[in-house]
């Protein structure tokens, strides 16, 4: 983090190229990098140091650049740049500069802390293993989530990485201690707004921070409302608090980065991406800890263009999560939700043996009656599952039935579906999953166990 300047430094705007602007600095000081600018006749007008050489210094427009104009004077801060942080936001919509966006009054802040903040010494990291329960059958039961660890929803376009996110930030939020903090990269204005009313009505917003970059705005700020949400969630974990952190889209802040690299004119790696991916992805990543003071549990949703999970710019993300729910889009064209990809999906929580030895005797059993399921489905598709032999009736039936049942109707798409939405505590997942595999409800036609809860909401 760059140090703070005594005195403050001036110069003239010699050009403008977008969403850069070269400064002539005329006092002998220079400003440092990452110090705020801002145009001496408009404090809104704001620029970021970015690299100077002898005389001028390229900066990083943040704000609107029809504001700015060559020959303007600007004058340095000596402050790199800083968000308030504080409990007078929860309950509120920000965006990157603290302003609201939910029409409410000015927020009052504790403090204002720099978005560049260093990653914690290793001293302070709490490295304690927990399970989280979310609720979601799908998730509690194939990939379970890790407490304090870092969780990515991964697919390409339209198969449900948001719903999935919205929901299990109303599940985590609303069930358990602690504070939310969302931080939308390039968001929807409609998914702003849906999220934002579905919170408040269902009273988990007044402990949530959301700190939106809209998908309109120039990739300098969608870029740092990540690290801004980062600042923010590590502020409430200092604190004390259990911090759920989820960030839309992780993709795009990978994006944003390769758009301000085009931009200021440095050389892409031979992957086309910006060369500096990985450090970009790193910094943030690294922020995401938990220490003795508290927790930080991340969830990020990772878009993957044209569903190429080889993308460098996913792997760039995937790198860094214990536990990696990958969609598949198959699932989600015949209405399976959540629609994951057992397959290459992946959870630390697994390999650890950190759930219980039942949990995992069921999981390896249905992994193996999935293969099979899987290469009979070829079969039933031409002749019919009536052609297939008893046993592989049986298994077959067994297996489609614990398919459906991992379906669920979310609270976050009541208002579409009609459904009213439900919470499954784990045990009550694996105990369904267990009569199940033991042929309690092999009567029971298997689009029965569409989209339901528990198995008690059938055997009634």
């Amino acid at each position: 983090m760059a140090e703070k300047k005594k005195g403050p430094v001036s110069g003239k705007v010699t050009m403008i190229r977008g969403q850069i602007a070269m400064v002539e600095v005329s006092s002998v000081d220079k400003p440092v990098l990452y110090e705020i600018m801002q145009a001496a006749s408009d404090p809104t007008v704001k620029l970021e140091v970015y690299f100077q050489s002898e005389q001028t210094v390229m900066c990083v427009i943040l704000s609107e650049s029809s504001k700015i104009a060559r020959g303007q004077t600007v004058v340095g801060t000596g402050e790199v740049f800083q968000i308030g942080v504080g409990p007078g936001c929860l309950g509120r919509v920000v965006n990157l500069f603290g302003d609201p966006q939910d029409g409410g009054e000015p927020i009052k802040t504790d403090q204002n802390l720099s978005i560049y903040q260093n990653k914690p010494p290793l001293t302070s990291i709490k490295s304690g293993l927990e399970l989280m329960e979310t609720g979601i059958k799908a998730i509690d039961f194939l990939t379970p989530f890790l407490r304090g660890g870092k969780i990515g929803f991964v697919g390409g376009a339209g198969v449900g990485k948001t719903i999935l996110l919205t929901e299990l930030m109303h599940n985590v939020t609303l069930r358990h201690k602690g504070v939310a903090v969302f931080s939308g990269v390039g968001e929807r204005t409609r998914e702003g707004q849906e999220l934002f009313s579905r919170l408040k009505e269902t009273g988990v917003m007044d402990k949530t921070v959301l700190i939106l970059g809209q998908m309109n705005e120039n990739a300098a700020i969608r870029y740092r409302v990540a690290l801004a949400g980062v600042t923010m969630a590590e502020y409430f974990r200092d604190q004390g608090n259990e911090v759920m952190f989820f960030i839309d889209n992780m993709f795009r802040f990978v994006q944003a980065g390769n758009e301000m690299s085009t931009l200021l004119g440095t050389l892409p790696s031979e992957q086309a991406y910006q060369a500096t991916l990985q450090s970009e992805v790193s910094n943030l990543q690294d922020r995401l800890v938990s220490t003795q003071k508290g927790s930080i549990t991340s969830v990020q949703t990772i878009y993957v263009p044209a569903d190429d999970v080889t993308d460098p710019g996913v792997n760039a993300v995937l790198s860094f999560l214990d536990t990696a729910v990958v969609l598949s889009r198959s699932s989600a064209q015949i209405g399976l939700y959540p629609p994951i990809d057992i397959g290459p999906s992946t959870s630390t929580a697994i390999s650890r043996n950190l759930v219980s030895p039942r949990h995992k005797d069921m999981l390896t059993v249905f992994r193996q009656l999935l293969d099979k399921y899987d290469k009979l489905s070829r079969v039933v598709a031409i002749v019919g599952e009536s052609e297939l032999s008893a046993s592989d009736r049986l298994m077959f039936g067994r297996t489609k039935k614990i398919i459906n049942y991992l379906t669920q109707p979310f609270f976050s798409t009541e208002l579409h579906t009609g459904k009213k939405g439900v919470y499954v505590e784990r045990d009550t997942t694996i105990n369904d999953i267990a009569d199940i595999l033991s042929g309690s409800v092999d009567h029971i036609p298997s689009e029965k166990l569409l989209f339901i809860g528990s198995l008690k909401e059938i055997l009634k």
